[in-house]
């Protein structure tokens, strides 16, 4: 890397690392202003809230590393093109791809930060964060291992492993004591789908009931658990897949499909995943032919309204793909890149277009 390289990298990192401060500090405004009607619900107090709150910022940071990156790169290098420094460069026979891969230097150097983020810092403070939560606002819950609840229920104790979608849970443990204290039954599903009447659907069920001194097992493909245990209160503490990482992801994924299960929405999230984290070498890179344009001489102002419209149409289409891949069962690969896809691909275009 030569001494104009890092030149370029400092001042696009100086610029993203404004631009996160900003979202970031409204992110945590706005998800402690959420936690408000928890707060004195069981012994939920403000500090929790707080603890909440700061827990939950390195998962924001990396859901906001994208549009943060983009914006922050048009305020980076939009201040060296009002200085004329990016026009020096051009004099000097820098030709827009040799600016270009500056640039992706920088955006390889917030690819690292967020995968940092995102598989190995945001997913287990995010789920410490939750944990926390529902112990403090309920005290018949206990937790074991990444992800897992257990939670009492009379006399069922009910293991639950990572929620794979809204209402539908990897797995369940069932523990049946009887009144004396002892173990009378125990079963488990492969999935558990919560159902009205406050019931859950648990998919192949095999169960073990003990008989004195005898054990009894059995095998049904569905059962129906009858539990005041909710599918709301068990995702506070179980993580959906948008938040797990993608060593979690993957294991779901081989998971579901060794047991013919649909594992669409979780191969979804994993590439999605995978898409996110790379989309700031992309959005940085979009960023380097605006300042070559009319916004070169542009104030702070114009650049980070063009970088907010560009940002907030990136996220609009990343929601409405993840709200609509798995009720029209398109292909979960393709539509997991296709936000990020169209953003290099104008990057690029932009880029090879510029004189």
């Amino acid at each position: 890397m030569t001494r104009l390289d890092r030149y370029i990298v400092r001042a696009v990192l100086g610029g993203v690392l404004l631009v996160m401060a900003v979202l970031l500090s409204l992110g945590g405004l706005f998800l402690l202003m959420g936690q408000q009607d928890d707060i004195g619900v069981g012994g939920y107090t403000a500090g929790n809230a707080l603890t909440f709150v700061a827990f939950n910022l390195p998962q924001q940071a990396w859901a906001l590393l994208p549009i943060g990156a983009l914006i922050g790169a048009l305020l980076g290098l939009g201040t060296l093109a009002r200085g004329s420094e990016i026009t020096v460069m051009r004099a000097a026979g820098l030709s827009p791809w040799r600016l270009a891969r500056a640039v992706a230097i920088a955006g390889v150097l917030l690819v690292s930060l967020g995968a940092l983020l995102g598989e190995t810092i945001a997913p287990p403070l995010q789920q410490m964060a939750r944990q926390q939560k529902a112990f403090a606002k309920f005290s018949d819950v206990s937790f074991a291992g990444s992800g897992e609840a257990w939670v009492r229920d009379g006399a069922l104790i009910v293991n639950v492993e990572r929620q794979t979608g809204e209402g539908l849970f990897g797995g369940m443990m069932v523990y049946e004591i009887g009144a004396d204290g002892g173990l009378r039954a125990m079963g488990s599903a492969v999935t558990a789908t919560a159902i009205e009447g406050g019931a859950w659907r648990l998919e192949q069920y095999a169960e073990t009931r003990f008989d004195g001194d005898r054990a009894i097992g059995s095998r049904a493909a569905a059962r129906t658990l009858q539990s005041n245990v909710s599918a709301a209160f068990l995702g506070i503490a179980a993580t959906s897949p948008g938040d797990l990482p993608s060593s979690s992801l993957w294991s779901m994924i081989r998971h579901l499909e060794s047991n013919g299960l649909d594992a669409r929405e979780p191969t979804f999230s994993f590439w999605s995943r995978i898409a996110r984290t790379v989309a700031p070498l992309f959005a940085v890179l979009l960023a380097l032919p605006f300042v070559f344009g009319s916004l070169r001489a542009a104030g702070a102002g114009a650049r980070v309204g063009v970088g907010l419209l560009l940002g907030i149409a990136f996220f609009l289409l990343q929601q409405m793909i993840e709200s609509g891949a798995i009720v029209y069962q398109g292909n979960p690969v393709l539509l997991a890149w296709v936000p990020t896809a169209l953003m290099a691909l104008a990057g690029v275009t932009l880029i090879a277009r510029t004189r």
